[in-house]
């Protein structure tokens, strides 16, 4: 399996050697953009407040990394749209920074820094679905307009409150929207906890969809840079890696792990 980070270095590197960047198009009055992005990171309690941190900085890091800002060349009109949202329970979503045209290492350097001026925060229980229907509420009469529009999930946990996830899913994909993930593995599943062992496959199978749309699994603290800066290249350049990468895409079968497992355990632990 290749390592992503030197992998995504290579790869970016073959693809503008080969002259497949298209020139920046000339700013337009109605902020045209290759992508909006809204990245949706989990601050749930199962999250510990080192995990936050860390979670937060490889976002601040990838967004002003060179590949990052080499991955704005790839696009006709060399700049993206990005918004950052805090997610946990039904109801409990913020947008911490509102959508940002990033174009440059200048307007990138902004958005990172308005995300690490944004205090931490942690919320009760874990509503994907509510994290879905918020990120897709943010894409309307926001006075941008996207190539491809996207929502990138991270969370470490199942859905366990607010609309079954799976239906929310095809409800938000059928109006063009891609959903990606990033689900965290960074804690073994205990019978006592809410935690599930196979959350990528939950991933794959329950939350993500549309075209083109990846799962990037994280196992290890040290792994967050690297998976977040391959996501953000990968959601920004509109490409896809070889497959000995750990990329994942959506699965084309019936799910192989229920969808509402994170609902029936949060009733087996709680009743309620």
């Amino acid at each position: 399996m290749v390592r992503i980070g030197a992998w995504l270095t290579a790869f970016l590197a073959a693809l503008l050697t080969a002259g497949l960047a298209a020139p920046p198009a000339a700013r337009a009055a109605d902020e045209t953009v290759d992508v909006e992005l809204v990245l949706a990171v989990d601050v749930s309690y199962s999250m510990d407040l080192d995990e936050l941190a860390l979670q937060r900085e490889g976002y601040m890091q990838a967004v002003v990394s060179p590949e990052f800002l080499n991955a704005l060349r790839l696009g006709p009109n060399g700049r993206v749209a990005l918004a950052y949202v805090e997610w946990a329970g039904a109801g409990e979503q913020k947008l911490v920074v509102d959508w940002t045209v990033v174009e440059d290492r200048e307007s990138a350097r902004r958005f990172a820094d308005a995300i690490g001026a944004a205090p931490l925060r942690r919320v009760y229980r874990t509503s994907i679905s509510g994290a879905m229907t918020f990120g897709a509420a943010l894409f309307e009469n926001n006075g941008l307009r996207g190539l491809r529009r996207v929502i990138d999930i991270s969370g470490d946990g199942t859905n366990n409150q607010g609309p079954l996830v799976e239906p929310t899913r095809d409800a938000v994909t059928a109006r063009g929207i891609t959903i990606n993930g990033l689900p965290l593995l960074l804690k073994a599943a205990s019978g006592s906890q809410l935690d599930i062992e196979q959350l990528d496959v939950y991933y794959e199978d329950c939350v993500i969809g549309g075209p083109g749309a990846f799962v990037i699994p994280i196992h290890a603290r040290h792994e967050f840079a690297d998976a977040i800066k391959t996501k953000l290249v990968l959601e920004v350049a509109g490409v896809k890696p070889p497959p000995e990468t750990t990329v994942r895409y959506a699965a084309a079968t019936a799910p192989r792990i229920s969808c509402t497992i994170g609902e029936r355990m949060w009733l087996e632990r709680w009743g309620n």
